[in-house]
């Protein structure tokens, strides 16, 4: 069937394909099905949106039951289905370099004594990642739509589990990127509050506080490539999808600079594990668990849920939890299998932590756990040429004249017998097997990229303290 700019919601009663003229009407047709599905109780999966012509976005979808949740499709910044205009892909080289950056980043804020700690002493240890935690934004390559204010005003989003504070770019601003949708005026919503420097709330921010304007509490948050956004935490009503959040508080920025001036979403939701993130804040609407879906390319769909179940087809592994900062959740890697068959690998090997990151983009393993996962890699290669490293990726093939790949299975193995066989867009980047190896083995933290997440729903089930992966969910 075909969506045009109308007030129209197709009846979708198995799985079909509806087209949409439009981004724009794209979006209407999504939020319309959402909100009709969310009403029913159901989740609306968008398994592929593909361009066609003339300027046509094909979208399969179905509807799935499910209660007590909200569930918004997840696409990538780039893909035919975001909302935003630039649709032009960065070079491998330069994602790789952005990579390494926030990477970079995140392991330094853990000491070698944290990285090596067991999960009994990461609860208590006094291991910081500081609340001002500078991520690098440009490596953040999932968006999701949201809407803010009374009347409500449609935003687009990043959404980062490496990330706490929620923003949004606000009328009037001094100094900011454009943007896809209208900047946020609120002004025009009777339900915005802004918070004053005296409240509880404003004392909460910590280190990403900064200090008052007019008696109301400001924000601020840096990022590691210099980049920072600042201006009035506030709350507001959030809808997603056909669910409304009261009171939900983020930060109203007004002015941003660095690299973050030639960004083009509305802001970011923090899906940390701060008193501040998406999740903290509905816990008492969804409860604490909340699952996402990574497409396996740019050119198809995945989902957020917040609500998400914990019962169901996953396999789980304990989480562990940093006691001085809540924002990352943690696991333990315990073996790496390859065609099959376990590596050699010595435990004590993957003694140091291990976080999940919707925001890296490649896995960081310990350095004897990659070297042998890249010789077994090669060995199951060994019908094609090897080709030239590309930045911090090594093991690297010469596909040229192939009209097919074949590749060996990989599969990461945590604690508590979770198995995860990877799929074939969470091994490869390109021409390239999607893994970097750590200096050494013991003080660096790994860290479980975005890559290796492609399709799988990874469920966060904070209250449950278990993260679970289920495979080809998207």
């Amino acid at each position: 069937m075909i969506i045009k700019a109308t007030s129209f919601c197709p009846l979708i009663l198995s799985s079909q394909t509806v087209y949409a003229r439009s981004p724009k009407v794209y979006r209407h047709t999504v939020n319309c099905l959402s909100a009709v599905y969310g009403r029913q109780r159901s989740i609306l999966f968008v398994h592929s949106c593909k361009l066609q012509q003339p300027f046509a976005l094909a979208l399969t979808v179905t509807a799935v039951p499910l209660s007590g949740a909200a569930t918004l499709p997840l696409h990538h910044r780039h893909g035919p289905c975001s909302p935003l205009t630039d649709k032009k892909m960065p070079t491998l080289e330069e994602m790789l370099r952005r990579d390494q950056l926030r990477a970079a980043y995140i392991q330094r804020k853990f000491s070698s004594s944290d990285a090596n700690g067991s999960a009994g002493d990461a609860q208590q240890s006094d291991a910081t990642v500081p609340t001002n935690l500078g991520t690098y934004l440009n490596t953040l390559q999932y968006v999701i739509s949201v809407s803010l204010g009374s009347p409500a005003m449609d935003q687009t989003v990043f959404i980062d589990t490496g990330s706490d504070i929620s923003w949004l770019q606000c009328e009037p601003c001094s100094q900011c990127h454009s943007q896809a949708d209208p900047l946020f005026d609120p002004s025009a919503s009777s339900t915005y509050s802004p918070f004053s420097c005296s409240s509880d709330t404003c004392a909460q921010l910590g280190r990403q506080g900064n200090g008052c304007s007019s008696s109301q509490c400001q924000y601020i948050v840096r990022y590691v490539d210099g980049s920072s956004t600042t201006g009035t935490y506030s709350s507001d009503t959030l809808a997603l999808g056909s669910n409304t959040v009261s009171n939900f508080q983020f930060g109203c920025s007004d002015m941003e600079s660095g690299l973050l001036l030639n960004d083009q979403t509305d802001g970011l939701m923090g899906l940390g594990g701060g008193t501040q993130s998406l999740v903290s804040q509905t816990t008492g609407t969804f409860g604490s668990a909340f699952s996402y879906c990574l497409p396996p390319t740019a050119s198809s769909s995945g989902f957020l849920t917040l609500g998400a179940p914990t019962s169901g087809s996953f396999v789980t592994t304990p989480m562990i939890r940093f006691q001085n900062n809540p924002t990352f959740y943690g696991v333990r890697l315990e073996a790496i299998r390859v065609g099959g068959s376990q590596l050699n690998i010595p435990t004590s090997v993957f003694s140091a932590m291990t976080i999940m990151d919707s925001g890296t983009i490649v896995t960081r393993l310990p350095r004897t756990a990659y070297s042998a996962l890249s010789s077994a890699f090669r060995d199951g290669m060994a019908q094609y040429p090897s080709a030239p490293p590309n930045g911090i990726l090594d093991t690297c093939f010469d596909f040229s004249g192939q009209s097919s790949v074949t590749i060996p299975s990989v599969a990461l193995v945590f604690s508590g017998g979770a198995f995860v066989d990877l799929d074939y867009y969470g091994i490869m980047l390109e021409n390239c097997l999607a893994f970097a190896g750590n200096r050494d083995d013991y003080s660096s933290l790994n860290i479980i990229g975005n890559v290796q997440q492609r399709t799988f729903e990874v469920l966060y089930d904070v209250s449950g303290s278990t993260v679970g992966f289920r495979a080809a969910a998207c």
